[in-house]
């Protein structure tokens, strides 16, 4: 992965130095890590780090493919764009291994790049990895849940539980709802065994 260093008088200067250097107008489109700010008594340096995302997306299903591999799996690989965030859909040999129980393994999976990509590049990167459409499913299942849930505490002004998920769980039941005019939700409790609570609004 290629990663660029540009020095300015401030951090914006340093970026527009960087999006004229790598021919890049779109900062959306770069990745940046401030490395040092100093200041003395006349002037202000400011050091960043740029790597294209283009170059971490490529990284990121290039160490995909060489996990999966060095662990006997055949798979293909499509990225796409969701939600302005990079979706790994792998198509293997194995689905159901690679998946495992309630999605045991697939979990597994998303935490050991998401650590090493982060390794890579100082910083969280958000994507989402998917096999044979499985995360797919599971966000349709959970907003037709969040759905379920919020017309009965609407009609019974009883606010409802959840079990306990993770943040990506919570994230679509959140979202799902955040639109409602009958309902608002709320995460509680500790990792692991933080909940999401669907209350009824007031009236």
């Amino acid at each position: 992965m290629e990663k660029h260093k540009f020095i300015g008088k401030s951090k914006d200067e340093a970026i527009q130095q960087a999006k004229i250097s790598l021919e890049e107008s779109n900062i959306d489109n770069l990745f940046i890590n401030e490395l040092s700010s100093k200041k003395s008594l006349f002037s202000t340096k400011v050091e960043i780090e740029v790597i294209e995302k283009e170059e971490i997306i490529k990284f990121i299903k290039e160490y995909i493919q060489t996990l999966l591999k060095s662990m006997g799996f055949n798979i293909k690989i499509e990225v796409f764009n969701k939600n302005n965030t990079p979706l790994y859909k792998i198509y293997s040999d194995n689905d159901s291994l690679l998946i495992g129980k309630n999605g045991k393994n697939l979990k597994s999976l998303q935490i050991l790049v998401g650590q090493a990509i982060n390794k890579e590049i100082n910083q969280n990167f958000k994507f989402t990895i998917d096999i044979n459409d499985y995360q797919e499913k599971k966000e349709r299942n959970l907003i037709r849940l969040a759905k379920n849930i919020a017309r009965e505490v609407s009609e019974t002004k009883v606010e409802a539980k959840l079990d306990s998920m993770n943040s990506y769980e919570r994230r679509i039941i959140h979202n799902a709802l955040a639109n409602s005019s009958k309902v608002y939700t709320e995460s509680c409790g500790e990792e692991p065994e933080r909940y999401v609570v669907i209350k009824p609004k007031g009236e």
